[in-house]
């Protein structure tokens, strides 16, 4: 098929992450014949059901929505039959079994925020950061069964800043994923694009493959042991979601964002120094961080000058 609009094409996806794929699917022109995102839940005080990110935008753009409970559900899978997509593409949405993404002829595409076959799993934004790398990326792939290790599409290499988080990348990688997504779709129409399979990615044998499981909140405690590179970099990493933590005056305090002072504390590690105006810095192994913007237990997200005019540490 030479003309990609002409594709009919099943979107699966659920948070703002997404919507910016399928926004972009949609102004390229393509043939969205059906949305699938998760079922409304009940959230906030009141318990109003809220609708999905995706399905809001799939709403207001007039597409078909479907919202199963169950992915193996006979309705839903007589559904997506009908539709007779083409083609399928998930972007952050849950895993589908083999029913769901073996169905249309031209397979299955997922979004992956990694140069893979590094950083597979839930967190690969988060893992990259916290690592220290300088540089990730964009993949476009064809689902198969084991979890991001189906073949590989397209790819964009994204530089990361040294003072980068997870929320500056992750909004960053939205719309190039979007752009390089878009830029697959056309490529499939025609043919054009020689699919690679993972595992003869240059140099995978010599490769030490890293990975980014889901994010836990052992994962987001600080150990101020650690050197102080260490440390900057997990709290940007989880910055501003979930957050790395640790506590003071037996109470749990987020980090939002920090710089590093690397010079040698005199300190214990995980003590801090503070003049309760300014600043307010905790010992690593071999430098400060200091903290810029914090939330402790029971209060309000504030930069560190608004804590300490009421801190009495």
């Amino acid at each position: 098929m030479s003309d990609y609009k002409k594709l009919r094409i099943i979107f699966l996806g659920t948070p703002e992450f997404a919507v910016a794929s399928l926004n972009a699917l949609v102004q390229a022109g393509c043939n969205i014949v059906g949305v699938v995102t998760a079922p409304d839940k009940p959230a906030g005080r009141g318990l109003q059901l809220q609708q999905s990110a995706v399905k809001k935008y799939a709403v207001e753009h007039q597409l078909k929505v479907l919202q199963p409970e169950k992915l193996k559900n006979e309705d839903f899978i007589n559904e997506l039959q009908q539709l007779q997509a083409d083609v399928q593409i998930v972007v952050a949405f849950r895993m589908l079994p083999l029913i769901v993404w073996n169905m249309p002829p031209m397979g299955t595409i997922n979004v992956h925020g990694s140069l893979l076959p590094q950083y597979r799993g839930a967190a690969p934004i988060n893992w990259a950061i916290i690592n220290g790398e300088k540089q990730t990326g964009v993949t476009t792939f064809k689902l198969k069964h084991e979890i991001d290790t189906g073949n590989i599409l397209m790819q964009e290499i994204i530089a990361i800043d040294e003072d980068e988080t997870a929320g500056t990348l992750h909004d960053k990688m939205k719309d190039i994923g979007a752009n390089l997504l878009v830029k697959t779709i056309q490529q499939i129409a025609v043919n054009s694009i020689e699919e690679i399979e993972q595992h003869q990615t240059s140099n995978i044998e010599h490769l030490t493959l890293k990975h980014a499981p889901k994010i836990f909140t052992e994962t987001c405690k600080i150990d101020w042991t650690k050197n102080v590179d260490d440390v900057y970099n997990l709290i940007r990493g989880l910055a501003p979601y979930p957050a790395a933590f640790t506590m003071l005056q037996n109470k749990t305090l987020k980090i939002f964002s920090c710089s590093k002072i690397t010079e040698q504390p005199t300190q214990d590690t995980g003590s801090f120094i503070t003049d309760h105006k300014t600043y307010l810095r905790f010992a690593c192994s071999n430098g400060y961080i200091d903290v810029k913007e914090l939330q402790l237990e029971g209060k309000k997200r504030m930069p560190v000058e608004d804590f300490l005019k009421g801190f009495r540490g």
